[in-house]
Parts: structure tokens; sequence; C-alpha cells
């Protein structure tokens, strides 16, 4: 990106690489999930000569520990006056706590080495105590995350590809990690990067000829190094020398004693091509991206494909079906076959619990068009990184308000199967699921505040979320439930027997697990290469920009999981089973188990975490995520089984 044509975008690099022509006009539309649309509000700053540009930290993260800090967690160099950052709801759940630092930055202003914090060229001194925790810090592979004008700071990595080794001009492979290490380790020595050389790019903007020029940031990197104090010479006015070429040694850290070092760091400027608007794309393109088309287009033509079959052959065995049992004269004969028609007086015979049934299925009304929304705000660009915490501050706000969706589609069934107690009823669907979650996160971060990390969610917000949750999405499912409970119940094509029939014992493959492992592989094998990036995202610290394609992903999902419960739901009516409502429920789920199951994988094989309280982290917030996303698959393919139970039953004739 930093050597090409700075022009080309992203999605216009990956259309050169010979992808196919029919996916062509599909990429194009995606292609606003890469483009320079930013929010209104996302403006960008323009700089004049030598005007300051504000250096800021956001906190230190590591993929071992999950547990993010503050800056000032460690004994960096503060400025006069410490001022936190005014932050929404997404960025204190994320544990961003942005604050200003004492680098002194200045636009297309050169320096070769500043000293931070240190009083007559006197050394900084770390206390035993602070060396301790330093070094600690550096083992458990901590990155220190700054940003300048918005933008987070990158560290370049230049991998060489394996070409013939007499080639001299090797190709090289760009990639950048997010942030910069802390330090690193090197035969159980432990070495702080105390010297930081920025290198900031700015866009020149055109001006008319008597203006005076106007700079933008479009990208922050940063070389980290480890040099030691007898290595640095500082004088009275804060400046340095930096030791030439490589005979310095880099800056040790013991953790059994007090240590001196110096804090430093330089500014480089160079020009650049690269417009505001397509800044972030060197943040983007950190992943294959390559890999991520294919296999996304891959697992569309398969999904659609066994879609196609199972649709093919229900359609044409319900026709049979339903011809066999409308043939009047031999009505006879149909009374002695076995099928689903059997069991017309008892199918729509309500289910036991049918109020936790219909609040489960409530709250995942709620979460669907929750994910829905966010998904397709996401996809139109509005909720790009560059805007931090957006993502989940309206995740959080959709999901109160779509609780007046979730009352109306609960209260509704509830209605439709014969329950009474409405007031019950809406209480039990705007506590439950949210019920869960809260306490799960709690007790989570009772350990995170035990940790004293910038992750712990401070007591206001935990106030504010629960006022939240009771001030707003209480009484919206409260009104929901009202009117979904006065509506005219769902329609049942059929009369419900008094008395109960008698079912036939079944089958092994029946078998409510058995049921699970088969409907969750085709809506998980759909979604299990996005798992892979969000999973990145979440637990490496990347940032997840595909929305356009998570979309794609999400509509398959919604497909493959009704098909799957349809297809369920038909099997079990067939073997006389009339008890469909809590099964296709659970069964329409069954893709969470394997989502939990590649959760498993993924902290095994990804992740490098080795103590408890992470541990426990990973797996608490996992269960969540396996929570929510059984909610919302069962909520989907309950939904279209019960439009099929309806229509099929519609269109046999009953006596």
């Amino acid at each position: 990106m930093g050597h090409g044509n700075p022009k080309e975008t992203i999605l216009d690099r990956i259309l050169s690489e010979e992808v196919w022509l029919p996916w062509s006009l599909l990429l194009l539309s995606l292609k606003c999930e890469t483009n320079a649309f930013y929010v209104p509000g996302v403006a960008p700053i323009n700089f004049h000569q030598n005007d300051p540009v504000e250096i800021k930290a956001v906190k230190l993260t590591s993929s071992r520990t999950q547990l993010p800090y503050e800056y000032y967690s460690l004994p960096f160099c503060q400025p006069s006056k410490i001022t936190y950052k005014a932050e929404n709801l997404g960025e204190v759940l994320r544990g961003d706590r942005i604050v200003n630092t004492p680098f002194q930055v200045l636009m297309n202003s050169e320096k070769k080495c500043e000293v931070l914090c240190s009083q007559a060229n006197k050394p900084v001194t770390l206390t035993v105590e602070q060396s301790r925790l330093v070094a600690e810090r550096i083992t458990e592979d901590y990155y220190v995350h700054l940003i300048a004008d918005n933008l987070p700071v990158a560290t370049r990595l230049e991998l060489y590809s394996n070409r013939d080794s007499d080639d001299k001009k090797k190709e090289k492979d760009v990639q950048f990690e997010h942030g910069y290490r802390l330090g690193f380790t090197d035969v159980n020595k432990i070495y702080l990067h105390n010297h930081l050389s920025f290198i900031l790019y700015y866009h020149r903007e055109d001006m008319e000829e008597d203006q005076e020029h106007t700079y933008r940031v479009v990208r922050f990197e940063v070389i980290p190094q480890s040099i030691r104090l007898e290595d640095l010479k500082a004088d009275e006015k804060s400046s340095c020398t930096l030791p030439e070429g490589t005979n310095s040694s880099p800056q040790e850290i013991d953790p059994t004693k007090e240590n001196q070092l110096y804090f430093t760091y330089s500014v480089h400027w160079e020009e650049s091509d690269i417009k505001w608007a397509s800044r972030w794309d060197t943040y983007l393109t950190m992943s294959d991206v390559q890999i991520h088309w294919f296999s996304i287009i891959n697992s569309v033509v398969v999904v659609f494909f066994l879609s196609g079959i199972l649709s093919m052959i229900i359609i044409r065995t319900l026709r049979k079906d339903i011809a066999n049992y409308n043939k009047e004269d031999d009505i006879e004969d149909t009374m002695e076959e076995s099928g689903w028609k059997l069991v017309h007086g008892d199918v729509f015979r309500p289910p036991q619990y049918p109020m936790i049934l219909s609040s489960l299925l409530g709250s995942g009304i709620q979460l669907f068009c929750m994910i829905l929304i966010v998904i397709f705000v996401a996809m139109l660009g509005m909720l790009s990184p560059s805007s931090r915490g957006a993502l989940m501050t309206t995740a959080c706000f959709l999901f109160m308000f779509m609780g007046v969706f979730g009352g109306f589609s609960a209260g509704r069934l509830y209605r439709t199967l014969k329950g009474h107690r409405w007031k019950k009823g809406a209480f039990c669907t705007a506590t439950l699921y949210p019920g869960v979650v809260f306490g799960i996160c709690f007790i989570l971060n009772c350990f995170i505040w035990g940790k004293h990390s910038s992750g712990a969610v401070p007591f206001p917000t935990m106030v504010a979320l629960l006022c939240m949750w009771f001030g707003i999405s209480l009484p919206l499912v409260y009104l929901g439930y009202y009117f979904g409970f006065r509506k005219q119940p769902y329609d049942n094509p059929v009369r419900t027997n008094q008395i109960p029939r008698q079912i036939p014992e079944q089958r092994w493959y029946m078998n409510r697990f058995v049921g699970i492992l088969m409907a969750g592989i085709l809506p998980f094998g759909a979604m299990f290469i996005e798992l892979f990036f969000i999973f990145s995202a979440i637990w490496e610290n990347q940032f997840y920009y595909l929305f356009g394609f998570l979309f794609l992903v999400f509509i398959i999902l919604v497909v493959s999981c009704s098909q799957i419960s349809i297809v369920m739901v038909y099997f079990q009516l067939c073997a006389e089973d009339y008890r469909w409502w809590w099964r296709n429920f659970l069964v329409s789920g069954g893709s969470a188990f394997y989502v939990l199951v590649y959760a498993i994988f993924y902290f095994v094989n990804k992740l490098d975490i080795v103590e408890f309280i992470p541990s426990l982290l990973y797996f608490g917030y996992t269960a969540l995520m396996v929570l929510s996303f059984w909610l919302l698959t069962g909520t989907i393919g309950f939904y279209a089984a019960y439009m099929f139970v309806r229509k099929i039953y519609a269109a046999v004739k009953i006596d």
C-alpha cells in the first residue's frame, strides 16, 4: 500500500487478481465497506505548518491475558495535567481510557531525539515495585496503543517472500500490527522499548495560490527501540543523541532492583499521496483478504446448492403427501397409513412451559432485529472503526429499543399457546435473557476489578446500564407484550383433540441430541470462516470491518436455519411425534453447539492463554455468545417451522 499506487483501493487490487467476473458485481455492491464513507461528525482536521498534533494513549492490551490496562497503570512519563477524554458507552465497555501524553509533536516539524520527563538530564528511576510490574507486562506480551488525530499507531512488519535466494531484490510483503510491543525478552532477560521513532505521513491539501497550505494526517507508524541509559546522551535542553548504527545495547529491566533509564522519542514526517478518506485502508488490510473472498463465495455456492436440493425434495414429497391425503375415494387407505396427517388433532397442542418458550422467542426476535439493523448500518459504513465504540453503543441501545418487537411477538405467541398471565409473561420476557447476560457479565467484572484492569466496567456505567434496562427496555417490552396479547392469536388451521394421541416409539435418529448435531452442520458450515475473523477481532485486537460480507453470511444463515428447521419438523411429524415446539427451538439452534466446539478449538490452537482469570473471561464471554447465537438461530428456525406446519395442515382436507 505504501509504495504501490496509493489511489488504488483495496477492492480494485483484489478485483485485479482474477476474481470471477460474475462475482464482480456482488463485490462492487459490497465496496461500501472499505470505501470513503464516514459518519457526519467524523470530519477531517486540517493542520497548518507547526500546528500541534496531539498524541493520545488508548490502553495496553495483550491477547495472552485479555485484560486491558490504562496507559498510566505503568510508570510512563506523565504530562503536567492528565486529562481523560469523555467516552461513549462502547469505548468504556471495550476498556479504552483515552488520555493525553507528554509527546510534543508539531505538524511537519522534525525532531531528532527528545527526552521525556527528565529534570536537568537526570534519568527516570523505576522502583523495584515498578520494575517488577513493567517486567511482568513485557513477559505477558503487552502492546501499547496510541492515537494521533484519531489514527491508531501501527508497527510495520516487512516479511520477505520466499523467492530464489539469488534474487537480491526480494519482494517485501509489508504488514502492520496494531500498537507497538512494550518490550521483548531474550535469553531470560527482559528489555523495555524506551525510545519511540514516530513516522507520521501527511497529505498536502490542494489550495488556491494565495492561501497557506494545510495538511492532514494519513498514517501513524512507530519504530520502537530499546536503548540503554549509557548509550543515550542527553543535554540540559531535553534533547538527546542516539547512538550510531547497531553498536548500542538494549535497555534491560531487572525486576529485582531499581532501574534507571531515559524515555525518549523522535518525530519524522513524510508526504503521502494517500487521501484522508482512504487512510484507514492500511489498518484494514492486515490479513489475507483474498482467502476471505474465496471462502465466502465457496460458502454461498455450497449453501445455496444444498438449500436448493432440500427445498426440491421437501416440496416434491409434500405435494405427493397432500395429493394422497386429499383423494376422497382412498380415505380408508389413507387412514391406515402413517404420516403427518395422523397427528392433525395434536400438532397445535400447547407445549409445557409456554411462558418460558414465548419469553425466549421474544428475546430471540429482539436479538434478530438488533443484529440485522447493526450489520446493515455498519455495511453502509456508518460504524467504521474511526468512530470508536460506535458499534457497541449502537448495539446496546438498539437491543433496548427492539424490546417493543420482542414483547409484541412474545405476547402474541403466549396468547396463541392459551396463556393467561400476560403481566408475568412480559416480566419474564424483559428479564430472563438480559438477566442471564447481566449476571454473567457482573461475575466476570468482579474478577476483572480484582485485577485493576481498565476492562472492568465502572460502577456508574453499570448503574447506567441497569437504568437503561429497567427504564427503557422493560417498559417497551411491557408495551409490546400488551398489544401482542390483545391482538388476535395466530390462526391454527385445525382443531386440537381433547385427548392426546399416543406417541409411537421413536427411532434412535429422532433423539434430540442427534437432531442438534444434524441440524447444526449446514448453518455452521456457511459461517465458520466469518467466525474466524470475528474471533480474531475480539480476542486478538484486530479490526473487523467486512460488514458487507457479514450481511451476506447473515442472510445465508437465516435461509439455512429456516430450511433445516422445516426438514427436521417434517421428519418429526412423519414419525407421529407432535411435541415439536420445544424440540424445534432447541434443534434449530444446533449450530450454537458447533460454535462452542469451535471456540474451544480456537482457545487451544490459536490463543496463548494459560492463567485462570483470562481463561475464565474467554469461556464466560464465549458462553454468552453461544447462548445469544442459540436464541437467534432457534428463533429463526422456530418461526420458519411454525409457518410451515400451519401451511401444510391448511392444505389437507380434515374430516
